[in-house]
């Protein structure tokens, strides 16, 4: 994912967004973390605008790379004296076991940190999910992990203890010529079916039936309008 993510084609405006949001809140908050946790940064850019901030920054990732620490959201996470700042950026949605995944990272937390998690939610790639149901026909596949709600995630958020919970939702429309640059920029930014088990490969047969409904949902240039939406769940450890 970083290799691709670091590709100068590369499509990262879903990470560009939920990098730019996390700033915006921390300046809204006022809150200035001396030592944070970035999780999922696979641009670097959050680390980065932090590190220039004066912040110590703990990058982590399930399968790091180079300078960073091999973290898992779902084991106990190696923290000190606590993180002023736990930042999850895309990762959330793909785990197990997400109540202990929270559980872990409010525990990564020094007293009065903030906790802030975005990912990929549930209103996520309609047209694409309405295009691979018409292309598998009558032996529907799975194509798409499950993903969280905006409700699911703020029963979550209190569930684990975090104070002063905030959950929102953002929708970010992209418009895309062709559906191989739709299925290229879902796989580029991580975002395509994690399960273990997922649907056989589209056959020819398949392939045509999802390239005709991909222009069946196109306006008059021929394009498709996809809706990527960002889940972001903060909350402070008191």
């Amino acid at each position: 994912m970083r290799r691709l993510q670091q590709r100068p084609d590369a499509a990262r405006y879903v990470m560009d967004d939920m990098v730019e949001d996390v700033l915006d809140r921390l300046s809204f908050l006022r809150h200035t973390p001396a030592r944070a946790l970035v999780i999922g940064d696979w641009t670097g850019t959050l680390a980065t605008a932090l590190a220039a901030q004066g912040c110590a920054v703990t990058r982590a990732d399930p399968v790091p790379g180079p300078g960073e620490t091999p973290i898992d959201e779902e084991n106990p996470i190696p923290a000190g004296e606590g993180f002023d700042l736990v930042a999850s950026l895309g990762t959330l949605d793909t785990v197990n076991d997400l109540p202990g995944a929270l559980l872990h990272l409010r525990r990564a937390l020094a007293p009065d940190g903030l906790a802030i998690m975005s990912f990929s939610g549930a209103g996520s790639l309609p047209a694409l999910r309405a295009i691979m149901l018409a292309a598998d026909g009558d032996r529907p596949a799975p194509r798409i992990h499950p993903q969280v709600d905006v409700r699911a995630g703020g029963q979550l958020l209190q569930r684990c203890g975090f104070a002063a919970p905030v959950i929102d939702s953002r929708s970010l429309p992209v418009r895309f010529g062709s559906l191989e640059r739709l299925v290229g920029d879902v796989r580029a930014q991580g975002l395509s079916n994690c399960l273990a088990r997922s649907g056989p490969a589209l056959g020819k047969a398949a392939l045509a039936r999802a390239r005709a409904a991909f222009a069946g949902q196109a306006d008059a240039e021929g394009r498709v309008t996809e809706t990527f939406e960002i889940l972001t769940l903060s909350g402070w450890r008191g």
